[in-house]
């Protein structure tokens, strides 16, 4: 028999089969608030019968988004309508997980179906930062973080509602994060 759909531990945390699926960008939020669309995809996902379902790039800041249409995870709204994904999860034995993000100088991009580059201000968008001021090649250049920006990201990142939201609705995830092995 395949491995695939045999059980799976890693870090205390046990995984009904192999059979992940990546983060993908839907680029279908509003002010970072994921809608109907993503419960109707991670739902398909979840109940497709895979191990672990780890949702899209969620920007822990407003100015980390990829593109004004991405997940975030910023507000205490937005924790709360994820929330909904691992509860949903739970219920077919499947595991949740989230990718944590801030695009940096790509911030403030237009959704992949659209022209390439950055969105202007004008038209939705934000003045991008990143640790340096360097652009990536067709984007608008961004400004050079401060060190205090720096650590304030830091911060964002482990202070982020996600291990209460995502993470913890299964006790034994909760039980193996921080163990050291």
């Amino acid at each position: 028999m395949s491995k695939l759909f045999s059980e799976l531990t890693v870090g205390g945390v046990t995984f009904k089969n192999r059979a992940w699926v990546s983060p993908m960008c839907q680029y279908s939020a509003v002010e970072g608030v994921i809608q109907d669309w993503h419960a109707v995809h991670y739902g398909s996902l979840i109940t497709g019968g895979a191990g672990l379902v780890m949702v899209e790039a969620s920007a822990v800041s407003a100015e980390g988004r990829i593109s004004p249409r991405c997940a975030g995870i910023w507000t205490d709204q937005q924790a709360q309508v994820w929330a909904e994904i691992p509860r949903f999860a739970q219920r077919f034995g499947v595991k949740t997980g989230i990718q944590l993000a801030h695009a940096g100088r790509k911030a403030s991009t237009n959704v992949p179906w659209d022209k390439p580059g950055s969105v202007a201000p004008s038209a939705g968008g934000w003045q991008t930062i990143a640790p340096s001021a360097i652009a990536f090649d067709g984007y608008a250049a961004p400004r050079e973080m401060t060190l205090d920006e720096i650590e304030e990201l830091k911060r964002s990142l482990k202070e982020c509602p996600v291990p209460a939201v995502i993470l913890n609705m299964h006790n034994e995830a909760a039980k193996g994060l921080g163990e050291k092995k």
